[in-house]
């Protein structure tokens, strides 16, 4: 199926789904990582300085390939594109599940980011080919719900799955789930090829270059480096301190999980519907402002009970990641249509580097004492706040490049039909 012109609800519908799918499968693949961490320090005697490096290996690959990929990304298809670096990604997670010692798992995680990095940037770009300005707060809503459901179910499955079988499985389901993504996608997805041009394929570096040659496309990768710098800082090493400071037994860090997931669940979708009502901007500005607090509660609070621990993550979770909801939809709409892919591929090395840069930094501040609690973890807070505070400060200068005048413009627009039609 190609398209080039508006897709019916229905297929638009089969396609967010597809997507949501494929989101699940490769951001679980990175999440698990951290949970995973007490059980992989104990198994390959590690410290929390190997632990970052084990999580920022999968970052920066995945921050190289998207560079690599912002050279060709535009001149193929998007489907076929996808769906290949999606299978490839199956592969490398396989290899993780299969690797026999801390070496060969650090490799593999390069490997797996090196097609997930891209994969990300190809979803958000789909939904920026595909859905229409009014609707993509809504849209990109609807596909960060596989954030929530890795949290609410693939997490806590896989750390089941860890605990009761070894670190090992999770990795296999992973790899399992995206044999059946790739045939799905292979049915619900449109061929989208309008994006093609001969002018592309005059220089190899062309359509990077005509990205960073706007002023406007600068301003949004960093305004997206910071949402993510300002994020990574803090949860890669939450599970560390809710296990080593907060008194929460490993047994117990899936109900972490569950409770964050379902509540993002709900709120991801309420979150893009005001976007698209009320403004992304003041919406973003709205949820990330009060993300402060959960940013500053999570990373000084210690020892507490399991139930007010899960309020504490709870709020973390639907604030800090309900600020990408708005965030993406700006970030995407600053892109010139024709440049979408390249600039998604150049967001994608933006975030995955600042996600490498910012559990590498935290991991150099952050030590584990004789009594196995994170020491430095409320400096590494504060860090993550002021990144925060910058963003905030930052996102009115972004240029929305295919947004109506005014939300009421918009919903007016979607009310008149032209003549004969």
């Amino acid at each position: 199926m190609h398209t080039t012109t508006p897709l019916t609800p229905q297929r638009e519908r089969y396609l967010l789904l597809t997507l949501v799918g494929i989101q699940f499968s490769h951001i679980l693949d990175f999440m698990i990582m951290m949970p995973l961490g007490p059980i992989l320090i104990s198994s390959f005697g590690i410290g929390t300085h190997e632990f970052g490096l084990l999580v920022a290996s999968y970052s920066f690959s995945a921050a190289l390939s998207g560079l690599l990929a912002a050279t060709f990304i535009d001149r193929f298809e998007r489907k076929r594109l996808l769906l290949t670096l999606f299978a490839l990604f199956g592969l490398a997670t396989l290899a993780c599940g299969l690797a026999p010692g801390y070496a060969t798992l650090l490799v593999a995680r390069g490997l797996a980011g090196v097609f997930g990095g891209i994969m990300g940037a190809m979803v958000q770009t789909i939904v920026g080919d595909v859905i229409p300005f009014e609707r993509r707060a809504r849209a990109s809503g609807m596909v960060s719900t596989a954030f929530s459901l890795s949290t609410v179910a693939g997490v806590p499955l896989s750390l089941w799955l860890a605990n009761h079988i070894g670190w090992r499985a999770p990795f296999i389901l992973i790899a399992g789930m995206t044999v059946l993504f790739v045939i799905v996608g292979l049915r619900a997805l449109p061929e989208l090829r309008q994006h093609i041009s001969a002018d592309k394929r005059a220089h190899t570096f062309a359509a990077m270059f005509a990205v960073l040659r706007d002023a406007n496309h600068l301003r949004a990768l960093l305004l997206s480096a910071l949402l993510i710098f300002s994020g990574f800082t803090v949860i890669p090493y939450i599970t560390l301190y809710a296990v080593g400071n907060v008194g929460i037994s490993q047994y117990d860090i899936p109900f972490v999980y569950l409770a964050g997931g379902a509540a993002t669940l709900i709120t991801a979708r309420l979150i893009g519907h005001w976007a698209d009502l009320h403004g992304k901007v003041k919406i973003y500005r709205l949820v990330a402002t009060a993300a402060l607090l959960p940013l500053f509660v999570v990373t000084q609070i210690g020892a507490v009970p399991l139930w007010l621990w899960l309020v504490c993550t709870t709020a973390f979770f639907v604030l800090v990641s309900g600020r990408m909801i708005p965030a993406m939809a700006i970030i995407t709409s600053a892109a010139q249509p024709k440049l979408r892919g390249t600039f998604m591929s150049l967001n994608a090395t933006m975030q995955t580097f600042a996600m490498g840069l910012a559990t590498t930094l935290a991991g150099f501040i952050i030590t584990q004492n004789s009594a196995g609690q994170i020491v430095g973890y409320a400096t590494v807070g504060y860090i993550a706040m002021t990144a925060n505070v910058l963003a905030i400060m930052f996102v009115a200068r972004i240029v929305m490049h295919d947004q109506d005048a005014s939300p009421r413009k918009a919903k007016a627009q979607d009310t008149i039909k032209p003549a004969g039609g």
